[in-house]
């Protein structure tokens, strides 16, 4: 049987350091994206940092994928420490050590440079999404304007990610046959990271602002279609196309442009004012922890904001 390497797709060329070491170091680049890395988001992050490595290797002089040393890697780190924050660099060093690893288990290089290089201390207690008081939440979705379907079709979005404490990445993904009855309630079907299916039940606001939404854009019998669909520019009309969480962002800071929201809030906000209103109302973080859809209970006290107010009335106790 022929061992001979089939030559790479030109359109999937990898980095000119990848590429010179061959066509199995090329596709065992290519196969490190494809076959190791399920999630398309952090595939995307890690071969952006891949690429700007080894821009970095080539723009300092290295011109094989085997003379990239422990020092090389080093420096890299150090100085994209310069310009970037922790959580990217440490994420940038991730991809690294396990790229690496992968081109060393394939044979295309003999030891992995990255395995003995440190990243930058970071340390987390609380998460940096900015979020708003749970009346401001109130507020923000009572202002939106909900007189043609793209308004309702907005505060149906935000309003899934309020109260089934859900990622925008899940939303946007969300078909009509994932919002379904069942004993008496409605229930939500979000595909979440790592291929699990977190089944919600609906808070009675959100079966609501659903409701009115899906009734309003005629969709309740096309149930393999998306669910949130893409505006038709400025017509107040919506396409058969699903939203991306690009069109959420923008559609996020235009709604809080236009309520006069200050704070810089995004999708990730929503989800986080939900889980700290639930948890100031007594909810358990446990359950809070089943229904976000975390691993890890940490995770989720990432997002409890509760302190946030007890730090301030401590602050305020200062009488001069």
């Amino acid at each position: 049987m022929s061992t001979e390497i089939i030559p790479c797709p030109p359109l999937l060329k990898p980095p000119a350091l990848i590429a010179q070491a061959g066509e199995k170091a090329a596709w065992r680049f290519l196969e490190f994206f494809k076959v190791n890395i399920h999630n398309p988001n952090t595939r995307a992050a890690y071969m952006q940092a891949a690429r700007s490595f080894l821009s970095w290797c080539q723009g300092n002089g290295i011109t094989r994928i085997e003379d990239v040393l422990p020092v090389h890697v080093a420096g890299y780190i150090e100085e994209l420490g310069k310009v970037r924050k922790a959580p990217t660099v440490k994420q940038h060093l991730a991809c690294i050590r396990m790229l690496f690893d992968w081109l060393v288990t394939g044979q295309v290089i003999a030891a992995n440079p990255a395995h003995a290089v440190r990243g930058p201390r970071h340390s987390v207690m609380k998460g940096s999404t900015t979020v708003m008081s749970s009346s401001d939440a109130t507020a923000f979705l009572k202002s939106l304007d909900v007189s043609h379907v793209v308004g309702l079709r907005d505060r149906a979005f935000i309003a899934v990610m309020v109260y089934a404490f859900a990622r925008v990445s899940a939303v946007v993904n969300l078909k009509v046959e994932d919002y379904f009855p069942l004993k008496k309630r409605w229930w939500l079907r979000l595909q979440e990271k790592g291929g699990k299916v977190n089944e919600m039940g609906c808070h009675h606001n959100l079966e609501q602002f659903i409701d009115e939404y899906i009734t309003a854009a005629g969709i309740k019998d096309d149930k393999r279609g998306p669910l949130f669909r893409s505006a038709l520019g400025r017509k107040k009309m919506l396409s058969d196309n699903p939203m991306s969480r690009v069109d959420a962002w923008y559609m996020v800071r235009r709604r809080a442009k236009d309520a006069g929201v200050e704070a810089a809030i995004g999708n990730h906000s929503f989800r986080a004012i939900g889980i700290t209103d639930y948890l100031e109302r007594g909810g358990d973080i446990n359950i809070a922890k089943r229904m976000a859809g975390h691993s890890n209970v940490k995770t989720t006290e990432l997002y409890d904001r509760r302190g946030d107010e007890i730090s301030f009335s401590e602050i305020e106790r200062v009488g001069i």
